[in-house]
């Protein structure tokens, strides 16, 4: 069965009392038990039943078994957010004394939290290009406790080559973690690649239009010590467990998820394609162009198609503020992957906290502007740029 009809059709874990076709959102807190030895065994995991919705409930049970089936997991978790998939998963592989390895290029707030948070608990992050899998596996050592990479960075755009990673980490033992936010698990195979642990923020893509926050942890199971601390400590130690009602409305994201990737991603590649004939643009970056230097490794790693982020290069930061002042289609605001298309200048908002000497060290330039590119029509979004463009 192929994967948008998967994401369709899943049986439920028990028959709904009314036959309801779309799962009914369970806002009970508790659930009452026959006896006390059913209770007991449910309690202590015995028997599959949910007891208490802070770690698991039937409406968001219902979503995890269908990205399950959709990605061939052992364990998938769902949370109340992308970073709470990122912080569970590192904490449950994490110790003092251990170190993690990594890019610059990461989301500023997994940036800070690999780097300020956990290095107060004596975790340390031993930064380098994942680009170079020869460099990297030379700052392997008996403490590296995993590997921790984007499979195409926000807003640099940077593709590694994820499988000759994940062959040089299993060589030495080590698990590998993978943002998989900005490519959709409906468009490849982050098990074949060699991945052990995908996080994702699950309010990009699967929300279905920015209707709500949340994130995954998909575990595939190679390194059982992992699922068995997120289910055993994380989940119930945490108190991140994805609401009900936020549940329902990534289910239906998740029905149409297929249908408008495959929208925005082409739209994404004929607006590239247009805002390299505006000269006031200095750089289109975008990994779907062919003469983008990842082009080819991201055919060979997650197919046709290269997401629904592109980046824009202007003269100055004056400039860049002066197109999104200009705009009048397209909306300045943060997120990725709304339906509507969105405009952020990341050096100011999104890593305006970082300082100079940071944000140039991670190559986040106050020349950059990042479009999210939405289901609109795209000559009203290059009008609108163009228009913006002009006006300066």
């Amino acid at each position: 069965m192929k994967k948008q009809t998967q994401a369709i059709h899943l049986s439920y874990k028990r028959r709904d009392a009314y036959d309801a076709l779309s799962m009914p959102i369970y806002n009970a807190v508790a659930y009452e038990f026959d006896n006390a030895e059913v209770m007991a065994d449910a309690f202590c995991g015995r028997i599959d039943a949910p007891d208490y919705s802070r770690v698991e409930n039937p409406t968001v049970t219902n979503f995890e078994l269908r990205v399950k089936a959709l990605t061939g997991a052992e364990h998938v978790i769902a949370l109340n957010s992308g970073m709470a998939a990122i912080s569970n998963t590192l904490f449950a592989i994490v110790e003092q004394g251990k170190n993690v390895i990594t890019s610059r290029h990461l989301f500023g707030n997994t940036f800070s939290l690999l780097t300020s948070t956990l290095s107060r608990f004596g975790v340390e992050t031993k930064l380098c290009d994942l680009t170079n899998v020869d460099a990297v596996e030379k700052l392997v050592d008996d403490n590296t406790c995993c590997l921790f990479l984007e499979v195409m960075t926000n807003p640099q755009l940077e593709v590694v080559d994820v499988r000759a990673l994940t062959e040089m980490a299993h060589r030495h033992g080590i698990p590998v973690i993978a943002d998989t936010t900005i490519i959709p698990f409906t468009q490849f195979s982050a098990k074949d690649l060699g991945v052990d642990v995908e996080v994702i923020s699950s309010t990009k893509y699967i929300s279905g239009g920015a209707t709500s926050l949340g994130g995954l942890i998909i575990d595939y199971g190679r390194f059982p010590f992992i699922g068995n601390r997120l289910l055993n400590e994380m989940l119930f130690n945490l108190g991140s467990y994805m609401t009900p009602q936020v549940a329902y409305m990534q289910t239906l994201g998740l029905e149409t998820l297929d249908a408008r990737y495959r929208v925005q991603a082409a739209n994404a590649l004929a607006l590239a394609k247009r805002l390299c004939t505006l000269k006031p643009i200095r750089n289109v970056n975008y990994v779907g162009l062919g003469d983008n230097p990842y082009h080819q490794l991201s055919l060979s790693q997650y197919g046709e198609t290269a997401g629904a982020m592109v980046t824009i290069d202007l003269e100055s930061q004056e400039a860049c503020f002066r197109l999104l002042n200009n705009l009048k289609l397209i909306h300045r605001a943060t997120n990725l992957f709304d339906n509507r298309t969105l405009a952020i200048h990341p050096a100011s908002t999104i890593f305006g906290l970082f300082s100079a000497e940071e944000r140039a060290a991670m190559d986040i330039l106050d020349t950059t502007i990042r479009l999210s590119v939405g289901l609109e029509d795209v000559d009203d979004l290059f009008n609108d740029i163009k228009q913006a463009l002009e006006a300066c």
